[in-house]
């Protein structure tokens, strides 16, 4: 089932980019695994996607144990913490997670970069925008992120690598467009102020219900569950 869902995921992301001139090559999957066990991760990995979501930490902590690379399983994962993140647990995340997709204030940041200089990381972020606001609890208000992003690069641990935003649930997924939208404008408007030369430009947006507009919106990094792990 999984295999014959990321090929069908596949077939539609190489569509859309044939329609939009883009390169499918620059389009990274990660695949959201909460509540699924590590076989069906090891299943995911097999179809070539090694990028690997968790929301909670105490499971990604279970599942990093249980995978990480060694004489039985040589193949190298990269972990994202895509849900949000409290500040008593970032010395826990950030042992574990390769790129944080949900910093949204100053505090966290400061915490990650504190827990990063401890352990001697450079630690990979993404600013989460709440671009939608309707059923969306956390995100910096589009208006003050880059205010934000200016501060935040100044901490000498963190590495800002983008930024991210979910889209409110609706019921047509084209009505998820100017959010999208808003968050690419946004990262071309950032773009301005020299964040470039930190590797910014992941635009991680874009789940199973919208990933196809995200594509068609300059999004190159999806968060996929339900498409990957249930039955279609």
């Amino acid at each position: 089932m999984i295999k014959e869902n990321v090929f069908k995921i596949k077939e539609r992301i190489l569509s859309i980019c044939s329609k939009t001139n883009r390169n499918p090559d620059t389009i990274t999957i990660v695949a959201v695994s909460k509540d699924r066990t590590p076989e069906q991760i090891k299943e995911v990995i097999e179809t070539g996607i090694t990028d690997i979501g968790e929301n909670k930490i105490q499971e990604a902590i279970l599942k990093y144990n249980n995978l990480t690379p060694n004489t039985q399983y040589p193949i190298p994962i990269k972990w994202h913490m895509v849900g949000h993140l409290q500040t008593n647990k970032v010395k826990e995340a950030i042992r574990i997670f390769d790129l944080i997709h949900s910093v949204d204030s100053i505090h966290l940041a400061a915490e990650i970069n504190k827990q990063a200089a401890r352990i001697n990381k450079i630690q990979d972020i993404l600013i989460q925008v709440n671009t939608s606001s309707k059923g969306i609890k956390f995100g910096l208000k589009p208006d003050e992120t880059i205010e934000v992003i200016k501060e935040i690069a100044k901490l000498k641990n963190l590495n800002i690598k983008g930024l991210m935003t979910i889209a409110s649930i609706v019921d047509d997924p084209e009505k998820t467009r100017p959010y999208f939208r808003m968050l690419r404008e946004l990262r071309d408007e950032i773009g301005k102020f020299g964040i470039w030369k930190l590797g910014f430009g992941i635009l991680s947006m874009g789940m199973t219900d919208d990933f196809e507009v995200a594509i068609e919106e300059d999004a190159n990094m999806l968060r996929l569950g339900r498409a990957i792990f249930s039955r279609q």
